[in-house]
């Protein structure tokens, strides 16, 4: 019974948690006019970047079958190799404004998604958040590694190999020791905290908490004696053993004030991804994703508490931020937050992202109103992001929350024609290739990709890993399916970009391609036999290490011409990926869905009422 258990749990989870599910908030009725005076210079808000492990292991996801059952799980090859850039552009595009990512920076927790983005992070100066998503932290935002290990005893550490760099021999387990490949909560959270006490802008006195012998919980409390810093306080709790997912880092923030601001603007950073044991495998049992509804923890509701109290004493604006939108968070979190805002003496807002779609909406808490911003993301269309600023009408007590949608030609988009056409003038233009050139090769691939998919039945099938050499042959087979698209990005890539940037004739191959060129070994490999098990996977190692070699180099390029195109591509990718995909299972939902909820809005006011 022991395989079968794990693939109800497994696979259940799985297909119900790639995305956040949505429930439908209450939508905006008016627009209040009134004499608002801004009172913050604007800020960046981004969401749901999922940089994602695509040459470790091949786990189920890698045959996008699945994708008849849900909502996109398999992005297109464009987007393991390219995605990240789109995050990197919209740091340098506003180099003078922080930036707040609003969670699921990675997608498997990885620790090689990690390192990739960090280097994002830190090819820009301005300040940089994050609060973390479901993603950060809970292996895939489905699983509580430590938890399935503990209770269901099933092989759950194959997850750790999907995080496996270069497809390493699956005979060898992963470590269950904390120094595998995966990174937990509690990792997650001390690999941001090293981020920012070294970062770019690194703040004076924060240390990164060390592992005690005793691994006892760590508690973590700091102020910035830098007044105008973006990062004012942090209060973190890194619990060790089963009960990691409980961790939290909460974050007191300032917004950049306006010269003649009347009052100072400050955002309490939530952490929505926590989790207790015993819920956690309540969720699993019940074929729900641990990772899908936001928690919030009373030990963290408390640090909130006294975040805002602090605040209110110095007369500031609080606007609460975090990544579960606010229907996704559970009903005691609600009831323990909206104790909190009820007390808050400035018209409430909170923004979030989680759903991959993007509004704008109005709840109600009890007697008082909640203005919320949701914020898409930058994994699946639409790729869009929001420069947000605040304002206040002090006679009507009203805040006003602009947020340009991103990016933007002469005034912000008001359709995903225009959202494209934006991303493709500033990034595309850039390169010396056609644009018919670019959009009829990914749209190529896009289309040979999801033609590949198999049936439901082999992914279901293969998701028996283990069970027989037949079922790992079928499930390397669909593997060889995707990790052929990324070569096939990779020989375009080289193709035209190789005699207009230099830096490209620097990237090594690995020994095995005899042909000796990047483009002319991405060619040579789809071509290797592969008639049994050991040849597939010895075929697939191949492709996996010299997909992830090249990628790996390719990070490191700075030519702007290299990166504008690799935005390009995968503005382009994500935006034919959406229209091939059913309409009741687009992550973003249709352009109709999301103007129905105010997705091309670009400022909302909320009172006291």
């Amino acid at each position: 019974m022991k395989p079968r258990i794990c693939f109800f749990v497994t696979v259940g989870s799985f297909i119900l948690t790639i995305v956040g599910c949505t429930t439908q908030p209450g939508r905006i009725t008016t627009n209040l006019p009134g004499r608002y005076i801004p009172l913050t210079r604007p800020m960046i808000a981004v969401g749901d970047t999922q940089e994602h492990n695509a040459t470790g292991f091949p786990l189920h996801q890698e045959d996008g079958a699945v994708d008849t059952y849900v909502e996109v799980a398999q992005r297109p090859a464009e987007q393991p190799l390219f995605g990240r850039r789109l995050l990197e552009w919209a740091i340098q595009k506003h180099p003078d404004m922080p930036l707040l990512h609003l969670g699921d920076v990675v997608d498997m927790s990885c620790q090689s998604e990690w390192h990739r983005m960090r280097k994002i992070f830190d090819t820009g100066e301005q300040a940089k958040v994050i609060l973390p998503g479901n993603h950060d932290g809970l292996l895939f935002g489905v699983f509580n590694h430590d938890l399935l290990t503990d209770y269901l005893k099933g092989e759950v550490l194959e997850w750790q190999r999907g995080c496996r760099q270069t497809s390493e021999d699956e005979d060898v387990p992963p470590s269950s020791d904390g120094k595998g490949p995966a990174l937990n909560k509690r990792m997650f959270i001390q690999k941001y905290i090293e981020f920012l006490a070294t970062g770019p802008h690194h703040h004076f006195g924060l240390k990164s908490p060390q592992k005690t012998k005793d691994l006892k919980d760590i508690q973590l409390a700091w102020i910035n004696p830098d007044q105008e810093g973006f990062v004012e306080k942090v209060d973190a709790n890194l619990v060790f053993g089963r009960n990691y997912a409980t961790s939290f880092i909460v974050q007191k923030l300032r917004v950049p004030a306006e010269p003649d601001a009347l009052r100072r603007v400050t955002i309490v950073g939530i952490d929505t991804s926590q989790l207790s044991v015993a819920m956690g495998v309540l969720n699993m049992l019940t074929g729900d994703s641990p990772g899908d509804t936001g928690r919030v923890l009373d030990g963290q509701a408390r640090i909130i508490d006294a975040y805002v109290q602090e605040a209110q004493r110095a007369g500031e604006i609080v606007i609460f931020a975090g990544h579960h939108s606010w229907n996704q968070l559970d009903i005691e979190s609600r009831n323990r937050l909206a104790t909190i805002m009820e007390r808050v003496d400035n018209p409430l807002v909170y923004i979030s992202a989680h759903t991959h779609e993007g509004w704008w909406a109005m709840h109600r808490l009890r007697n008082r109103s909640l203005l919320e911003l949701n914020v898409s993301s930058l994994a699946d269309w639409p790729i869009a992001y929001r420069r947000i600023g605040f304002a206040y009408d002090p006679a009507a007590k009203r805040i006003k929350v602009s947020a340009d949608l991103m990016p933007m030609l002469k005034s912000p988009p008001r359709n995903d024609q225009e959202i494209l056409d934006a991303w493709v003038q500033q990034t595309c233009t850039e390169v010396e290739v056609p644009l018919e050139k670019i959009a009829r090769r990914d749209h190529a691939i896009v289309t040979a990709q999801r033609e590949s998919r198999g049936t439901l039945f082999d992914w279901a099938f293969s998701s028996f890993e283990g069970i027989s050499d037949a079922a790992r042959l079928n499930l390397y087979e669909h593997a060889h399916r995707y990790i052929d698209g990324l070569l096939d990005v990779i020989m375009s890539t080289h193709g035209d970009l190789g005699g207009q940037v230099p830096e490209l004739e620097d990237v090594v191959v690995p020994g095995f391609c005899v042909a000796g060129s990047v483009k002319a070994c991405a060619a040579a490999l789809p071509t290797m036999q592969h008639t049994d098990l050991a040849t597939s996977v010895e075929s697939y190692r191949k492709k996996a290490f010299f997909a992830y070699t090249v990628s790996e180099q390719w990070d490191d390029i700075q030519d702007p011409r290299a990166k504008a195109y690799m935005t390009c591509r995968a503005a382009i990718a994500a935006k034919d990926d959406f229209d091939m995909t059913p309409e009741d299972k687009r992550p973003g939902s249709t352009e109709e869905r999301r103007r129905s909820r105010d997705f091309f809005r670009v400022d909302a006011t909320v009172g006291m009422d």
